[in-house]
């Protein structure tokens, strides 16, 4: 039998689960909530930043407010449904709540998972952070850190969010075309796809686009990748 996403990604027990990096994120937030929620747990998914207000399919609650979100999380759950979380609107955005508020959600309500898109990347395919990212909440479990594979061997200005960032990190400028190891060194620099992390989380790394890239591509990066000793898993996804 075929491993689900959950599976793939060790997750287990209850979570707190911080979606960071770029090229897949709100795709992996929402299929998550759909597959833990098929396996019978109760789940909140939110963000510490911004969404498309057309994004979530699930019942919102737009409050913070612990016995608020218990009482959409049960409702939802009756339904086969995670509830998304949000905290207010912008224009053509829905607003998270505070990385604390989602630490309490996790700790004081029934949840037995909490999925959390904690950074932004504007659908680029690779990032950097900037001085306030990510916005992880502190008591996370696992962080996933997302890239797509699109990104390589294309200049780095054309497929990255913060690309002087980006091309800073691996001594490379804005118009280099991106490597393997280049996207490798990103990823597991510590300003870079390891920035904010909390030290007991563990880190998966995940390669989108798996399907379109070259033969061998994602295979060779996530070897590079779970060699790291801060990485716990590799996987890539089509």
């Amino acid at each position: 039998m075929t491993p689900s996403l959950p599976e793939r990604l060790g997750l287990a027990g209850r979570e707190l689960v911080s979606i960071v990096g770029a090229g897949g994120k709100s795709t992996m937030l929402f299929a998550l909530g759909r597959d833990l929620t098929a396996a019978g747990a109760r789940v909140i998914l939110t963000t510490t930043t911004r969404v498309g207000a057309d994004q979530p399919s699930e019942p919102i609650c737009w409050s913070a407010d612990v016995a608020g979100v218990a009482a959409a999380l049960e409702a939802a759950f009756l339904d086969g449904l995670p509830v998304f979380v949000a905290a207010g609107r912008a224009p053509g955005k829905i607003v998270g709540p505070s990385p604390e508020a989602i630490d309490r959600l996790f700790a004081e309500t029934p949840a037995r998972f909490v999925v959390v898109e904690a950074d932004g990347a504007h659908r680029l395919a690779i990032k950097a952070p900037a001085d306030h990212e990510p916005v992880v909440p502190g008591a996370s479990t696992t962080v996933i850190v997302v890239a797509s594979l699109a990104a390589i061997g294309h200049p780095i200005a054309e497929v990255a969010h913060r690309p002087e960032r980006v091309a800073g990190l691996i001594g490379a400028q804005p118009g280099d075309p991106l490597t393997l190891e280049g996207a490798a060194g990103v990823l597991l620099h510590p300003d870079g796809g390891l920035k904010g992390i909390p030290v007991q989380a563990r880190v998966v790394m995940v390669l989108t686009r798996a399907g379109s890239a070259p033969a061998g591509l994602a295979a060779d990066l996530a070897a590079l990748l779970a060699a790291h000793p801060r990485v716990d898993r590799a996987i890539s996804l089509p």
